[in-house]
């Protein structure tokens, strides 16, 4: 006779309870597939001459996604640049990175893990367009980002400049001099208009 058909999961776990079984094809249906729902799903067909099983695995698969993207940066020469772009996906993606659409290695002051991008000590050069790629089997997704470098000039006016007295002749003076300012400056001092030379004192 025509065999009475049933669902089960071979892990012991529940069939969803939003599946829709259709017994007269013996169709089994999971609308919006999450990954809960994989694992091994058995078919019983039985009827008094006996029962027979069929096993199908169920595997969750997902292009990737992105959880963090990077964004524009400006920075001054010599600052520390930091990026990260993560992705979600089944399998789990994974990064590379371009910069001007060309593929960008991990050498000299660039360091690049997973999808982390450091650079500790940027230089003019390092200005362009980033592209953080992720990918899997099933798909590839970027993310792009400008790294802009700007220089600064020396700039005193958060420098607090202060009126020293000496109380006690022989005594020690430090003066510090401490612009703002990118790249790192040079510095010469003067006293009067007369540049000061180093000397035993």
């Amino acid at each position: 006779p025509v065999p009475t058909i049933s669902w089960r999961r071979a892990d012991g776990k529940q069939v969803p309870r939003k599946a829709r079984r259709h017994r007269s094809s013996g169709l089994l249906e999971i609308p919006n597939f999450q990954q809960e729902d994989a694992g091994l799903y058995e078919c019983v067909a039985e009827n008094v001459r006996g029962k027979n099983v069929a096993r199908g695995q169920l595997t969750f698969y997902a292009q990737p996604s992105w959880i963090q993207r990077i964004s524009d940066v400006h920075v001054a020469i010599e600052e520390r640049v930091s990026w990260e772009c993560r992705a979600s996906g089944r399998p789990k993606p994974s990064y590379r990175w371009l910069k001007d659409g060309e593929p960008l290695l991990p050498q000299g002051r660039v360091q690049l893990e997973q999808g982390s991008l450091t650079i500790p000590n940027v230089s003019l050069s390092d200005a362009g367009m980033y592209q953080c790629v992720a990918e899997n089997r099933h798909g590839v997704i970027l993310a792009s980002a400008e790294l802009s470098v700007i220089a600064i000039g020396p700039d005193f006016s958060k420098t607090l400049l202060k009126k020293l007295t000496l109380v006690k002749v022989g005594g020690e003076v430090i003066i510090e001099c401490k612009p703002k300012a990118s790249p790192r400056p040079t510095y010469s001092w003067k006293k009067g208009r007369d540049i000061l030379r180093e000397n035993e004192r």
